[in-house]
Protein backbone atom coordinates (compact mmCIF):
# COMPACT_ATOMS: atom_id res chain seq x y z
CA UNK A 1 0.00 0.00 0.00
CA UNK A 2 2.95 2.18 0.63
CA UNK A 3 4.24 1.94 -3.12
CA UNK A 4 0.51 2.50 -4.53
CA UNK A 5 -1.43 5.30 -5.46
CA UNK A 6 -4.00 5.55 -2.56
CA UNK A 7 -5.63 8.61 -2.07
CA UNK A 8 -6.59 7.98 1.38
CA UNK A 9 -3.60 8.88 3.36
CA UNK A 10 -4.55 7.61 6.87
CA UNK A 11 -4.57 4.13 5.39
CA UNK A 12 -1.24 5.07 3.84
CA UNK A 13 0.01 6.59 7.38
CA UNK A 14 -0.80 2.89 8.87
CA UNK A 15 0.65 0.90 6.62
CA UNK A 16 4.07 2.85 7.20
CA UNK A 17 3.62 2.87 11.36
CA UNK A 18 3.12 -1.45 10.40
CA UNK A 19 6.06 -1.46 8.55
CA UNK A 20 8.18 0.64 11.02
CA UNK A 21 6.78 -2.12 13.48
CA UNK A 22 7.76 -5.07 11.44
CA UNK A 23 11.00 -3.58 10.91
CA UNK A 24 12.16 -4.08 14.93
CA UNK A 25 12.50 -8.02 14.19
CA UNK A 26 15.39 -8.91 12.11
CA UNK A 27 13.47 -11.85 10.35
CA UNK A 28 10.98 -8.91 8.95
CA UNK A 29 13.48 -6.98 7.77
CA UNK A 30 14.75 -9.55 5.64
CA UNK A 31 11.84 -10.36 4.49
CA UNK A 32 10.79 -6.54 3.62
CA UNK A 33 14.60 -7.31 2.16
CA UNK A 34 13.13 -10.24 -0.33
CA UNK A 35 10.14 -8.00 -1.22
CA UNK A 36 11.97 -4.88 -2.49
CA UNK A 37 11.81 -2.86 0.52
CA UNK A 38 15.66 -2.15 1.56
CA UNK A 39 15.68 1.09 3.43
CA UNK A 40 15.32 -1.33 6.99
CA UNK A 41 18.40 -3.64 6.53
CA UNK A 42 20.14 -0.83 5.15
CA UNK A 43 19.57 1.32 8.57
CA UNK A 44 20.74 -1.96 10.66
CA UNK A 45 23.61 -2.11 8.54
CA UNK A 46 24.54 1.53 9.05
CA UNK A 47 23.36 1.57 13.19
CA UNK A 48 23.16 -2.10 14.00
CA UNK A 49 25.80 -3.33 16.44
CA UNK A 50 28.56 -5.57 14.94
CA UNK A 51 26.91 -8.58 15.06
CA UNK A 52 23.87 -7.46 13.08
CA UNK A 53 25.91 -5.58 10.66
CA UNK A 54 27.35 -9.07 9.58
CA UNK A 55 24.07 -10.84 9.52
CA UNK A 56 22.42 -8.28 6.93
CA UNK A 57 25.40 -7.58 4.63
CA UNK A 58 25.43 -11.08 4.38
CA UNK A 59 21.68 -11.50 3.33
CA UNK A 60 22.45 -8.71 1.29
CA UNK A 61 24.62 -10.23 -0.81
CA UNK A 62 22.50 -13.13 -1.60
CA UNK A 63 20.06 -10.99 -2.93
CA UNK A 64 19.21 -10.27 -6.54
CA UNK A 65 19.92 -6.83 -7.23
CA UNK A 66 18.75 -5.04 -9.69
CA UNK A 67 21.88 -2.01 -11.31
CA UNK A 68 19.48 0.96 -9.61
CA UNK A 69 19.10 -0.70 -6.38
CA UNK A 70 23.48 -1.36 -6.48
CA UNK A 71 23.94 2.32 -7.08
CA UNK A 72 21.58 2.98 -4.11
CA UNK A 73 23.35 0.77 -2.21
CA UNK A 74 26.73 2.02 -2.74
CA UNK A 75 25.52 5.38 -2.11
CA UNK A 76 23.75 4.77 1.24
CA UNK A 77 26.10 2.06 2.87
CA UNK A 78 29.12 2.13 0.55
CA UNK A 79 31.10 3.87 3.16
CA UNK A 80 30.43 1.59 5.88
CA UNK A 81 30.84 -1.39 4.33
CA UNK A 82 34.25 -0.59 3.34
CA UNK A 83 34.81 0.73 6.81
CA UNK A 84 33.87 -3.10 8.29
CA UNK A 85 36.33 -4.34 5.42
CA UNK A 86 39.08 -2.45 7.01
CA UNK A 87 38.95 -4.57 10.49
CA UNK A 88 41.02 -7.58 11.34
CA UNK A 89 37.83 -9.43 11.65
CA UNK A 90 37.79 -12.65 8.88
CA UNK A 91 34.02 -12.91 9.12
CA UNK A 92 33.47 -9.57 9.21
CA UNK A 93 35.48 -9.27 5.76
CA UNK A 94 34.28 -11.76 4.29
CA UNK A 95 30.44 -10.79 4.86
CA UNK A 96 31.40 -7.33 3.22
CA UNK A 97 33.39 -8.27 0.49
CA UNK A 98 30.17 -10.83 -0.27
CA UNK A 99 28.13 -7.69 -0.49
CA UNK A 100 30.66 -5.39 -2.20
CA UNK A 101 31.36 -8.44 -4.94
CA UNK A 102 27.90 -8.04 -5.66
CA UNK A 103 27.33 -4.46 -5.84
CA UNK A 104 30.99 -3.85 -7.86
CA UNK A 105 28.93 -5.62 -11.05
CA UNK A 106 27.52 -2.55 -11.89
CA UNK A 107 29.72 0.51 -13.67
CA UNK A 108 27.74 3.09 -11.74
CA UNK A 109 27.83 1.67 -8.26
CA UNK A 110 31.43 0.75 -8.84
CA UNK A 111 32.33 4.45 -9.33
CA UNK A 112 30.49 5.31 -6.53
CA UNK A 113 32.92 2.69 -4.35
CA UNK A 114 35.98 3.98 -5.84
CA UNK A 115 35.49 7.80 -4.90
CA UNK A 116 34.40 6.01 -1.26
CA UNK A 117 38.08 5.07 -1.12
CA UNK A 118 37.41 1.03 -1.75
CA UNK A 119 40.75 1.06 -3.39
CA UNK A 120 43.77 1.16 -0.47
CA UNK A 121 42.21 -1.26 1.89
CA UNK A 122 41.30 -4.04 -1.54
CA UNK A 123 44.82 -3.97 -2.83
CA UNK A 124 46.45 -4.17 0.87
CA UNK A 125 43.83 -7.23 1.46
CA UNK A 126 45.33 -9.15 -1.82
CA UNK A 127 49.07 -8.15 -1.09
CA UNK A 128 48.67 -9.31 2.58
CA UNK A 129 50.16 -12.53 3.19
CA UNK A 130 49.48 -15.55 5.58
CA UNK A 131 46.29 -17.73 5.26
CA UNK A 132 44.87 -17.17 8.18
CA UNK A 133 45.14 -13.26 7.78
CA UNK A 134 43.25 -13.09 4.48
CA UNK A 135 42.59 -16.55 2.66
CA UNK A 136 42.70 -17.72 -0.80
CA UNK A 137 38.94 -17.67 -1.39
CA UNK A 138 38.42 -14.41 -0.20
CA UNK A 139 41.64 -12.80 -2.49
CA UNK A 140 39.21 -14.34 -5.17
CA UNK A 141 36.80 -12.08 -4.48
CA UNK A 142 38.97 -9.33 -4.20
CA UNK A 143 40.44 -9.95 -7.14
CA UNK A 144 37.00 -10.11 -8.22
CA UNK A 145 35.86 -6.77 -6.76
CA UNK A 146 38.84 -5.02 -8.31
CA UNK A 147 38.40 -6.41 -11.88
CA UNK A 148 35.33 -4.91 -11.66
CA UNK A 149 35.94 -1.85 -10.57
CA UNK A 150 38.93 -1.42 -13.23
CA UNK A 151 36.09 -2.21 -15.76
CA UNK A 152 33.89 0.13 -14.69
CA UNK A 153 35.95 2.64 -17.01
CA UNK A 154 37.14 5.40 -13.98
CA UNK A 155 40.59 7.14 -14.79
CA UNK A 156 42.95 5.47 -12.64
CA UNK A 157 45.98 7.24 -13.79
CA UNK A 158 46.22 9.32 -10.83
CA UNK A 159 43.90 7.80 -8.02
CA UNK A 160 46.69 7.68 -5.05
CA UNK A 161 45.70 4.21 -3.33
CA UNK A 162 49.22 4.03 -1.58
CA UNK A 163 51.68 5.72 0.53
CA UNK A 164 54.42 7.98 -1.66
CA UNK A 165 51.39 8.76 -3.81
CA UNK A 166 50.84 5.29 -5.50
CA UNK A 167 48.41 4.46 -7.87
CA UNK A 168 47.12 1.38 -9.43
CA UNK A 169 49.39 1.33 -12.36
CA UNK A 170 52.65 2.47 -10.02
CA UNK A 171 55.28 0.01 -10.66
CA UNK A 172 55.67 -1.82 -7.56
CA UNK A 173 51.86 -2.16 -7.48
CA UNK A 174 52.08 -3.55 -11.22
CA UNK A 175 54.63 -5.82 -10.11
CA UNK A 176 52.34 -7.43 -7.00
CA UNK A 177 49.93 -7.79 -9.37
CA UNK A 178 52.62 -9.52 -12.00
CA UNK A 179 53.55 -11.87 -9.00
CA UNK A 180 50.19 -13.04 -7.83
CA UNK A 181 49.36 -14.09 -11.09
CA UNK A 182 52.38 -16.47 -11.38
CA UNK A 183 51.80 -17.82 -7.93
CA UNK A 184 48.00 -18.15 -7.09
CA UNK A 185 45.32 -20.55 -8.29
CA UNK A 186 43.41 -20.34 -12.07
CA UNK A 187 40.54 -18.66 -10.54
CA UNK A 188 42.97 -15.24 -8.54
CA UNK A 189 44.85 -15.74 -11.85
CA UNK A 190 42.15 -14.93 -14.26
CA UNK A 191 40.18 -12.04 -12.52
CA UNK A 192 44.30 -10.07 -12.00
CA UNK A 193 44.75 -10.31 -15.67
CA UNK A 194 41.14 -9.17 -16.38
CA UNK A 195 42.61 -6.39 -14.10
CA UNK A 196 45.06 -5.41 -16.39
CA UNK A 197 42.82 -6.10 -19.58
CA UNK A 198 40.65 -2.98 -18.17
CA UNK A 199 43.84 -1.04 -17.49
CA UNK A 200 46.01 -1.55 -20.52
CA UNK A 201 42.11 -1.06 -22.62
CA UNK A 202 42.56 2.53 -21.40
CA UNK A 203 44.80 5.18 -22.96
CA UNK A 204 45.18 6.74 -19.54
CA UNK A 205 47.07 4.21 -17.97
CA UNK A 206 48.58 1.59 -20.79
CA UNK A 207 51.78 3.28 -20.98
CA UNK A 208 52.73 3.13 -16.99
CA UNK A 209 51.63 -0.60 -17.25
CA UNK A 210 53.85 -1.32 -20.10
CA UNK A 211 56.84 0.21 -18.75
CA UNK A 212 56.63 -1.77 -15.41
CA UNK A 213 55.31 -5.09 -17.72
CA UNK A 214 58.97 -4.17 -19.41
CA UNK A 215 60.47 -3.87 -15.97
CA UNK A 216 59.28 -6.98 -14.35
CA UNK A 217 60.51 -9.64 -17.55
CA UNK A 218 57.03 -10.52 -17.22
CA UNK A 219 56.18 -11.67 -21.18
CA UNK A 220 57.40 -14.76 -21.73
CA UNK A 221 54.83 -15.70 -17.91
CA UNK A 222 51.76 -13.76 -19.68
CA UNK A 223 52.73 -16.07 -22.53
CA UNK A 224 52.76 -19.31 -21.14
CA UNK A 225 49.09 -18.67 -20.28
CA UNK A 226 48.20 -19.04 -23.41
CA UNK A 227 48.61 -23.20 -22.83
CA UNK A 228 46.61 -23.57 -20.21
CA UNK A 229 43.36 -25.64 -19.97
CA UNK A 230 40.57 -23.32 -18.56
CA UNK A 231 39.10 -21.43 -21.12
CA UNK A 232 38.78 -18.14 -19.11
CA UNK A 233 42.12 -18.08 -18.09
CA UNK A 234 43.62 -18.63 -21.62
CA UNK A 235 41.36 -15.97 -22.82
CA UNK A 236 41.94 -13.16 -20.30
CA UNK A 237 46.12 -13.51 -21.20
CA UNK A 238 45.10 -13.41 -25.17
CA UNK A 239 42.94 -10.33 -24.28
CA UNK A 240 46.20 -8.64 -22.33
CA UNK A 241 48.13 -9.80 -25.29
CA UNK A 242 46.13 -8.18 -27.93
CA UNK A 243 46.03 -5.01 -25.77
CA UNK A 244 49.97 -4.96 -25.08
CA UNK A 245 50.81 -5.70 -28.89
CA UNK A 246 50.65 -2.26 -30.98
CA UNK A 247 53.44 -1.12 -27.91
CA UNK A 248 55.66 -3.75 -27.74
CA UNK A 249 55.08 -6.11 -30.60
CA UNK A 250 58.71 -7.28 -31.53
CA UNK A 251 59.20 -8.12 -27.69
CA UNK A 252 56.20 -10.58 -27.56
CA UNK A 253 57.06 -11.62 -30.95
CA UNK A 254 60.46 -12.98 -30.04
CA UNK A 255 58.95 -14.47 -26.58
CA UNK A 256 56.01 -16.10 -28.80
CA UNK A 257 58.32 -18.07 -30.93
CA UNK A 258 61.35 -18.63 -28.56
CA UNK A 259 59.52 -20.39 -26.26
CA UNK A 260 58.09 -23.85 -26.40
CA UNK A 261 54.41 -24.60 -27.61
CA UNK A 262 53.05 -21.47 -27.61
CA UNK A 263 52.83 -20.33 -31.13
CA UNK A 264 51.15 -23.94 -31.68
CA UNK A 265 48.88 -23.49 -29.14
CA UNK A 266 47.75 -20.00 -29.87
CA UNK A 267 47.48 -21.36 -33.71
CA UNK A 268 45.31 -23.89 -32.62
CA UNK A 269 42.83 -21.46 -30.83
CA UNK A 270 42.46 -19.48 -33.75
CA UNK A 271 41.64 -22.44 -36.07
CA UNK A 272 39.35 -24.21 -34.11
CA UNK A 273 35.83 -25.04 -35.64
CA UNK A 274 33.19 -24.84 -33.53
CA UNK A 275 31.99 -22.02 -35.20
CA UNK A 276 34.15 -18.29 -34.90
CA UNK A 277 34.00 -16.83 -31.10
CA UNK A 278 35.71 -14.02 -29.27
CA UNK A 279 38.50 -15.97 -28.15
CA UNK A 280 39.25 -16.74 -31.72
CA UNK A 281 38.86 -13.31 -32.57
CA UNK A 282 40.97 -11.72 -30.19
CA UNK A 283 43.69 -14.61 -30.54
CA UNK A 284 44.14 -13.67 -34.55
CA UNK A 285 43.77 -9.88 -33.74
CA UNK A 286 47.39 -10.49 -31.07
CA UNK A 287 48.84 -12.36 -33.78
CA UNK A 288 47.84 -10.01 -36.85
CA UNK A 289 49.41 -6.91 -34.59
CA UNK A 290 52.99 -9.03 -34.48
CA UNK A 291 55.81 -7.27 -37.01
CA UNK A 292 54.47 -8.93 -40.61
CA UNK A 293 58.63 -8.69 -41.07
CA UNK A 294 59.38 -10.95 -38.54
CA UNK A 295 61.12 -13.44 -40.56
CA UNK A 296 62.26 -15.83 -37.48
CA UNK A 297 57.83 -15.89 -36.75
CA UNK A 298 56.92 -16.31 -40.37
CA UNK A 299 59.34 -18.99 -40.58
CA UNK A 300 58.16 -21.14 -37.55
CA UNK A 301 54.46 -20.69 -38.66
CA UNK A 302 55.61 -22.23 -42.19
CA UNK A 303 57.05 -25.16 -40.75
CA UNK A 304 54.25 -25.58 -37.74
CA UNK A 305 51.90 -26.01 -41.13
CA UNK A 306 50.08 -22.45 -39.95
CA UNK A 307 49.54 -20.83 -43.03
CA UNK A 308 47.62 -23.95 -44.87
CA UNK A 309 44.68 -24.11 -42.67
CA UNK A 310 44.54 -20.35 -42.60
CA UNK A 311 44.09 -20.29 -46.40
CA UNK A 312 41.20 -22.77 -46.08
CA UNK A 313 39.56 -20.73 -43.44
CA UNK A 314 39.51 -17.42 -45.23
CA UNK A 315 38.43 -19.50 -48.03
CA UNK A 316 35.10 -20.59 -46.22
CA UNK A 317 34.68 -17.07 -44.51
CA UNK A 318 34.94 -15.33 -48.07
CA UNK A 319 32.10 -18.09 -49.33
CA UNK A 320 30.20 -17.53 -46.59
CA UNK A 321 30.28 -20.60 -45.23
CA UNK A 322 29.99 -18.39 -41.82
CA UNK A 323 27.80 -15.65 -41.37
CA UNK A 324 25.67 -13.80 -38.47
CA UNK A 325 28.11 -13.53 -35.42
CA UNK A 326 29.43 -10.61 -34.67
CA UNK A 327 33.48 -11.81 -34.63
CA UNK A 328 32.95 -12.85 -38.54
CA UNK A 329 34.54 -9.56 -39.56
CA UNK A 330 37.19 -8.98 -37.08
CA UNK A 331 37.87 -12.66 -37.20
CA UNK A 332 38.96 -11.99 -41.52
CA UNK A 333 40.42 -8.98 -40.95
CA UNK A 334 43.13 -10.74 -38.59
CA UNK A 335 43.01 -14.13 -40.82
CA UNK A 336 43.90 -11.93 -43.61
CA UNK A 337 46.34 -9.75 -41.89
CA UNK A 338 48.53 -12.98 -40.69
CA UNK A 339 48.16 -14.71 -44.07
CA UNK A 340 49.83 -11.44 -45.78
CA UNK A 341 53.15 -12.10 -43.80
CA UNK A 342 54.32 -14.69 -45.58
CA UNK A 343 54.30 -12.29 -48.41
CA UNK A 344 57.12 -10.47 -46.85
CA UNK A 345 59.63 -13.11 -47.05
CA UNK A 346 59.26 -14.30 -50.63
CA UNK A 347 62.85 -13.31 -51.12
CA UNK A 348 64.31 -15.21 -48.33
CA UNK A 349 61.94 -18.20 -47.97
CA UNK A 350 61.20 -20.57 -50.84
CA UNK A 351 59.05 -22.15 -49.01
CA UNK A 352 57.41 -19.35 -48.60
CA UNK A 353 56.81 -19.07 -52.47
CA UNK A 354 56.02 -22.80 -52.66
CA UNK A 355 52.95 -22.70 -50.46
CA UNK A 356 51.42 -19.52 -52.92
CA UNK A 357 52.15 -21.08 -56.06
CA UNK A 358 50.56 -24.67 -54.56
CA UNK A 359 47.46 -22.90 -52.62
CA UNK A 360 47.03 -19.95 -54.87
CA UNK A 361 47.26 -17.06 -52.39
CA UNK A 362 47.11 -14.32 -55.35
CA UNK A 363 43.93 -16.37 -56.41
CA UNK A 364 42.71 -15.70 -53.14
CA UNK A 365 44.00 -12.00 -52.41
CA UNK A 366 42.78 -11.05 -55.89
CA UNK A 367 39.00 -12.11 -55.04
CA UNK A 368 39.53 -10.30 -51.41
CA UNK A 369 40.24 -6.86 -53.63
CA UNK A 370 36.09 -7.23 -54.10
CA UNK A 371 35.40 -7.84 -50.75
CA UNK A 372 33.24 -4.33 -50.41
CA UNK A 373 32.83 -2.54 -46.99
CA UNK A 374 35.73 -4.75 -45.24
CA UNK A 375 38.05 -1.90 -46.16
CA UNK A 376 41.14 -3.11 -43.66
CA UNK A 377 40.50 -6.84 -46.28
CA UNK A 378 41.08 -4.95 -49.23
CA UNK A 379 43.92 -2.66 -48.14
CA UNK A 380 46.18 -5.86 -46.92
CA UNK A 381 45.06 -7.93 -50.15
CA UNK A 382 46.08 -4.98 -52.17
CA UNK A 383 49.49 -4.80 -50.21
CA UNK A 384 50.00 -8.47 -50.74
CA UNK A 385 49.47 -8.68 -54.36
CA UNK A 386 52.43 -5.84 -54.55
CA UNK A 387 54.43 -8.36 -52.32
CA UNK A 388 53.97 -10.67 -54.68
CA UNK A 389 54.14 -8.98 -58.23
CA UNK A 390 57.35 -7.62 -56.89
CA UNK A 391 58.78 -11.41 -57.61
CA UNK A 392 57.55 -12.14 -60.78
CA UNK A 393 59.97 -10.73 -62.27
CA UNK A 394 62.30 -13.01 -60.60
CA UNK A 395 59.96 -16.06 -61.18
CA UNK A 396 59.13 -15.58 -64.72
CA UNK A 397 60.22 -18.52 -66.99
CA UNK A 398 61.77 -17.65 -70.42
CA UNK A 399 61.13 -20.28 -72.49
CA UNK A 400 63.29 -22.97 -73.73
CA UNK A 401 64.77 -22.29 -77.79
CA UNK A 402 65.22 -25.03 -79.14
CA UNK A 403 68.96 -25.64 -80.82
CA UNK A 404 70.29 -24.39 -84.14
CA UNK A 405 69.89 -26.75 -86.89
CA UNK A 406 73.03 -27.75 -89.07
CA UNK A 407 72.09 -25.50 -91.74
CA UNK A 408 70.99 -22.74 -89.55
CA UNK A 409 74.67 -23.34 -88.01
CA UNK A 410 76.44 -22.33 -90.93
CA UNK A 411 73.88 -20.05 -92.66
CA UNK A 412 72.86 -16.99 -90.76
CA UNK A 413 69.76 -17.10 -93.12
CA UNK A 414 68.81 -20.48 -91.14
CA UNK A 415 69.46 -18.87 -87.69
CA UNK A 416 66.36 -17.03 -87.18
CA UNK A 417 64.67 -17.68 -83.59
CA UNK A 418 61.18 -18.11 -84.03
CA UNK A 419 58.43 -15.50 -82.52
CA UNK A 420 57.47 -17.12 -79.07
CA UNK A 421 53.28 -16.52 -78.56
CA UNK A 422 52.04 -16.36 -75.06
CA UNK A 423 55.07 -14.08 -73.95
CA UNK A 424 54.26 -11.80 -70.70
CA UNK A 425 54.66 -8.34 -71.78
CA UNK A 426 55.84 -6.78 -68.82
CA UNK A 427 58.59 -9.49 -67.53
CA UNK A 428 59.23 -11.39 -71.21
CA UNK A 429 58.78 -14.73 -69.69
CA UNK A 430 56.07 -17.40 -69.32
CA UNK A 431 53.61 -15.84 -66.66
CA UNK A 432 51.04 -16.63 -64.47
CA UNK A 433 48.74 -15.91 -61.47
CA UNK A 434 49.69 -18.91 -59.76
CA UNK A 435 52.76 -19.78 -60.64
CA UNK A 436 54.41 -16.46 -60.99
CA UNK A 437 52.69 -14.23 -58.97
CA UNK A 438 51.96 -12.06 -62.14
CA UNK A 439 49.23 -9.24 -62.15
CA UNK A 440 48.05 -9.77 -65.40
CA UNK A 441 46.37 -12.45 -65.13
CA UNK A 442 42.39 -13.33 -63.13
CA UNK A 443 41.70 -9.71 -63.79
CA UNK A 444 43.49 -8.46 -60.97
CA UNK A 445 45.00 -5.66 -62.58
CA UNK A 446 41.28 -4.43 -63.13
CA UNK A 447 40.43 -5.37 -59.70
CA UNK A 448 43.45 -3.17 -58.40
CA UNK A 449 42.32 -0.16 -60.54
CA UNK A 450 38.65 -0.63 -59.07
CA UNK A 451 40.57 -0.28 -55.76
CA UNK A 452 41.80 3.41 -56.94
CA UNK A 453 38.20 4.91 -56.51
CA UNK A 454 38.08 3.30 -52.96
CA UNK A 455 36.93 6.25 -50.13
CA UNK A 456 39.84 4.92 -48.06
CA UNK A 457 43.30 6.59 -48.97
CA UNK A 458 44.75 3.89 -47.05
CA UNK A 459 43.39 1.24 -49.42
CA UNK A 460 43.83 3.66 -52.51
CA UNK A 461 47.43 3.93 -51.28
CA UNK A 462 47.82 0.02 -51.20
CA UNK A 463 46.11 -0.36 -54.36
CA UNK A 464 48.88 1.87 -56.23
CA UNK A 465 51.85 0.26 -54.47
CA UNK A 466 50.52 -2.74 -56.46
CA UNK A 467 49.89 -1.55 -59.81
CA UNK A 468 53.77 0.76 -59.77
CA UNK A 469 55.23 -2.53 -59.61
CA UNK A 470 54.09 -2.83 -63.51
CA UNK A 471 56.30 0.07 -63.43
CA UNK A 472 59.07 -0.45 -61.60
CA UNK A 473 62.83 -0.77 -62.49
CA UNK A 474 63.56 -4.94 -64.03
CA UNK A 475 60.42 -4.77 -66.32
CA UNK A 476 59.16 -3.57 -69.76
CA UNK A 477 57.64 -0.33 -68.70
CA UNK A 478 56.49 0.56 -72.04
CA UNK A 479 54.59 -2.24 -71.49
CA UNK A 480 53.58 -1.90 -67.93
CA UNK A 481 51.95 1.45 -69.42
CA UNK A 482 49.77 -0.35 -72.17
CA UNK A 483 48.64 -2.54 -69.67
CA UNK A 484 47.17 -0.21 -67.21
CA UNK A 485 46.02 2.22 -70.32
CA UNK A 486 43.87 -0.91 -71.32
CA UNK A 487 42.52 -1.61 -67.79
CA UNK A 488 41.73 2.47 -67.46
CA UNK A 489 44.77 2.54 -64.89
CA UNK A 490 46.11 5.79 -66.13
CA UNK A 491 43.30 8.07 -65.92
CA UNK A 492 42.62 6.86 -62.19
CA UNK A 493 46.49 6.91 -60.95
CA UNK A 494 46.17 10.52 -62.80
CA UNK A 495 42.73 11.35 -60.18
CA UNK A 496 44.86 9.97 -57.46
CA UNK A 497 47.43 12.40 -58.06
CA UNK A 498 45.12 15.21 -58.24
CA UNK A 499 43.14 13.65 -54.92
CA UNK A 500 46.33 13.64 -52.52
CA UNK A 501 47.37 16.67 -51.95
CA UNK A 502 46.67 16.46 -47.97
CA UNK A 503 48.36 12.83 -47.90
CA UNK A 504 51.99 12.90 -48.11
CA UNK A 505 52.47 9.20 -48.40
CA UNK A 506 49.85 8.73 -51.11
CA UNK A 507 51.26 11.97 -53.08
CA UNK A 508 54.51 10.37 -53.10
CA UNK A 509 53.33 7.43 -54.58
CA UNK A 510 51.12 9.28 -57.21
CA UNK A 511 54.08 11.31 -58.07
CA UNK A 512 56.21 8.36 -58.84
CA UNK A 513 53.50 6.45 -60.68
CA UNK A 514 53.07 9.60 -62.96
CA UNK A 515 56.45 9.90 -64.10
CA UNK A 516 56.48 6.41 -65.05
CA UNK A 517 53.59 6.95 -66.96
CA UNK A 518 54.69 10.22 -68.45
CA UNK A 519 58.44 8.84 -69.92
CA UNK A 520 55.83 7.30 -72.84
CA UNK A 521 55.07 9.95 -75.22
CA UNK A 522 51.81 9.35 -75.68
CA UNK A 523 50.77 9.84 -72.24
CA UNK A 524 53.09 12.82 -71.81
CA UNK A 525 51.23 14.48 -74.80
CA UNK A 526 47.31 13.19 -73.48
CA UNK A 527 48.46 15.21 -70.30
CA UNK A 528 50.05 18.08 -71.28
CA UNK A 529 47.31 20.04 -71.25
CA UNK A 530 45.84 18.59 -68.20
CA UNK A 531 45.58 21.34 -65.46
CA UNK A 532 45.01 19.79 -62.98
CA UNK A 533 47.50 17.38 -62.67
CA UNK A 534 49.89 20.19 -63.77
CA UNK A 535 48.99 21.74 -60.71
CA UNK A 536 49.53 19.01 -58.40
CA UNK A 537 52.81 18.04 -59.69
CA UNK A 538 53.46 21.61 -59.29
CA UNK A 539 52.32 21.31 -55.38
CA UNK A 540 54.20 18.33 -55.20
CA UNK A 541 57.45 20.22 -56.89
CA UNK A 542 57.29 22.42 -54.25
CA UNK A 543 55.60 21.64 -50.81
CA UNK A 544 56.40 17.58 -51.14
CA UNK A 545 59.45 15.75 -49.40
CA UNK A 546 62.89 15.54 -51.04
CA UNK A 547 62.40 12.24 -52.87
CA UNK A 548 58.82 13.64 -54.51
CA UNK A 549 60.18 17.19 -55.28
CA UNK A 550 62.81 15.24 -57.35
CA UNK A 551 60.48 12.96 -59.04
CA UNK A 552 57.60 15.84 -59.68
CA UNK A 553 60.39 18.20 -61.48
CA UNK A 554 61.18 15.07 -63.84
CA UNK A 555 57.53 14.27 -64.27
CA UNK A 556 57.25 18.41 -65.20
CA UNK A 557 60.04 18.09 -67.48
CA UNK A 558 58.06 15.41 -69.44
CA UNK A 559 55.04 17.78 -70.39
CA UNK A 560 57.26 20.64 -70.27
CA UNK A 561 55.83 22.45 -67.65
CA UNK A 562 58.57 22.94 -65.56
CA UNK A 563 57.52 26.47 -63.07
CA UNK A 564 59.74 29.44 -62.91
CA UNK A 565 59.76 30.72 -59.22
CA UNK A 566 61.14 33.67 -58.86
CA UNK A 567 63.42 33.87 -55.51
CA UNK A 568 63.08 30.50 -55.63
CA UNK A 569 66.33 28.75 -54.43
CA UNK A 570 66.99 25.06 -56.13
CA UNK A 571 67.97 22.38 -53.81
CA UNK A 572 71.51 20.83 -55.12
CA UNK A 573 70.44 17.92 -54.60
CA UNK A 574 67.75 17.94 -57.72
CA UNK A 575 67.89 16.69 -60.56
Amino acid sequence: MTSSKSENPVTVKKAYKTLDNLAKYKNNVQQMAENGRLEPLLTLLLEGQLETKLSMAAFLGDLALNDDVKVHVAKTVGLSLIDIMRTSNLQSREATLKVLNQISSCEASAKVLIEAGILPPLVKDLFTAGFKRHPMHLKEVSATILSNLVNSGYDFSSLVIGPGNQTLVSESIVHGLLHLISNTGPAIECKLLQVLVGLTSSPATVSNLIAAIKSSGATISLIQFIEVPQRDLHLASIKLLHNLSPHMNQELADALYGTAGQLGSLIRIILQTSGITEEQAVAVAFLANLPEKDLGLTRQMLNEGAFRPIIFRVKVIRHGATKGNRFVTPNLEGLVRVLARVTYILAEEPKAVALCREHGVAWLFTDLLQANGLDNVQMLSAWALENLSLESKKLTRLPAVPPLSFCASIFSCFSKVPDIIGLCPVHGGLCSLRETLCLLEGQAVEKLVAVLDHMNQKAVEASLAALSTLLDDGVDIEQGVVVLTEAEGTRHIFSVLVAANHNENLRGRAVWAVERLLRTEGIAIDYSGDAKAATALVDAFQYGDQRTRQIAKRALKHVDKIPNFSGMVPNSDWV
